[in-house]
């Protein structure tokens, strides 16, 4: 038995693992129905444009714009499991309040705003927590193999979700199908409950203020090269892609003339390009390096984009299918290499600020980008605010290749506790 096929198997037979895993996956897949039923219920039962969609859009990830770098620095003072579950019941209880608004006929595109963007801000807290419990959880040695299981766990999630959701908004209206979302929710909240690893107190000794501590995380992204590299290719690719699916729906069900199980279906189809990516990011590390792989997937693979806007109705509807396909193999190989070289060399009592401050630079743009495409959608056309998020998302790899990273296999420090390059 190879050492690479111990870590593996040892791994699926770690409970503690399973169960995070679990929890993830769960949670992403009743995310991946609200992503469907969340913008349906705006367009379907509010009849909202495409400004009021985007609008929806930029409230969803407003939040880590809003607190995502105090986040940080709290989350760095806590205990992450009970972070984890205490955001898993916020977000399905604010979910639960839509189908109940819906059933008095009091729902309103506020409450709407209001749901999204509390639900945001305690998902904010969720993945900042998330990304900093895995190596406490596993070990550092681990963390390919583990980032790589739930970025595969996510895509499926991805395949199953936007089909399911499509059902349940055809079968149920949309306000009642968001109730998967929240169960997704809770069943992560139960799973996590359940383990058991003994997480150590944050020490209380020399707490940094709340402002010092945003300093630090700042201070850690910006004085090293290669994660201000990745934070401004993710930053302009959020933007891109948000703006792109600010006004995806009223594309696909509005332009196209998709049904609400068609258009979850089209969306579960694009996405099994993500299982491929998981599957094959660790070969793909070892065999191309560490550091190449960076730049090299999203270059290769985010040009598909360009393919999403040529989307017709009929047999033209491939055109999204391989679209966002292969987009999705290029995302899942990129996040897993970034998101593990950042895990792997930040110290563990910097790694809730280190995650806040990648997500308040690289999510940060993804409100902005909400806001641009349904301006762009009201203004110019639906179609047209698509080709700019294609665009936008086709040459966001630019930075990256102007960087060392072109030059190097591995990245310096690589799969080393000591901190980053």
């Amino acid at each position: 038995m190879t050492a690479e096929t111990a870590v593996r198997r040892s791994l699926l037979r770690d409970r503690q693992f399973m169960l995070l895993f679990g929890a993830e996956s769960i949670s992403v897949a009743g995310s991946q129905i609200g992503v469907v039923a969340l913008p349906l219920v705006a367009i379907l039962t509010m009849q909202a444009g495409a400004f009021e969609v985007g609008l929806l859009s930029a409230a969803q990830t407003a939040a880590f714009v809003l607190i995502g770098l105090p986040a940080g620095v709290w989350v760095d003072r806590m205990r992450r499991r009970p972070v984890l579950i205490t955001a898993d019941l916020v977000r399905a209880a604010l979910l639960l309040s839509v189908p109940v608004a819906a059933w008095l006929d009091v729902l309103t595109l506020v409450q709407l705003y209001a749901v999204a963007l509390g639900a945001g801000i305690a998902t904010v807290f969720f993945e900042i927590a998330s990304q900093s419990y895995l190596p406490a959880l596993i070990g550092r040695e681990r963390l390919v193999d583990a980032n790589g299981k739930l970025e595969t766990s996510r895509s499926a999630a991805q395949v199953v979700g936007p089909s399911v959701g499509g059902w349940l908004v055809a079968l149920l209206t949309a306000p009642v199908a968001v109730i998967a979302n929240a169960i997704g929710f809770l069943g992560s909240a139960l799973l996590l409950s359940r383990i058991r690893a003994q997480e150590p107190v944050p020490s209380t000794a020399d707490r940094p203020s709340l402002v010092q501590g945003i300093r630090a995380g700042l201070r850690l992204v910006f004085a090293d090269r290669i994660l201000r590299l990745i934070a401004l290719r993710s930053a302009l690719a959020n933007l891109a892609f948000s703006a792109l699916l600010a006004v995806q729906a009223l594309f696909l069900v509005q332009d196209i003339g998709l049904s609400p199980g068609a258009y979850g279906a089209l969306l579960a189809a694009g996405a099994v390009g993500g299982l491929g990516g998981g599957a094959l990011v660790g070969p793909l590390a070892k065999r191309v390096g560490s550091a190449r792989i960076i730049w090299l997937a999203p270059l290769l693979f985010q040009p598909f984009s360009l393919l999403i806007p040529l989307t017709t109705a009929g047999a033209g509807v491939v055109f999204f299918v391989v679209g966002s396909f292969l987009v999705s193999v290029g995302v899942v190989i990129y996040n897993v290499s970034q998101i593990s070289f950042r895990q792997a060399t930040t110290p563990p009592d910097m790694l809730g600020r280190m995650n806040a401050t990648m997500r308040f630079l690289v999510w940060g743009t993804m409100p902005l980008g909400g806001v641009l495409g349904g301006a762009m959608g009201e203004l110019f056309g639906v179609r047209a605010a698509v080709w700019v998020g294609a665009v936008g998302l086709a040459l966001s790899t630019l930075p990256l290749l102007f960087s060392p990273l072109v030059r190097m296999r591995e990245l310096p420090g690589h799969g080393t506790p000591d901190g980053p390059s």
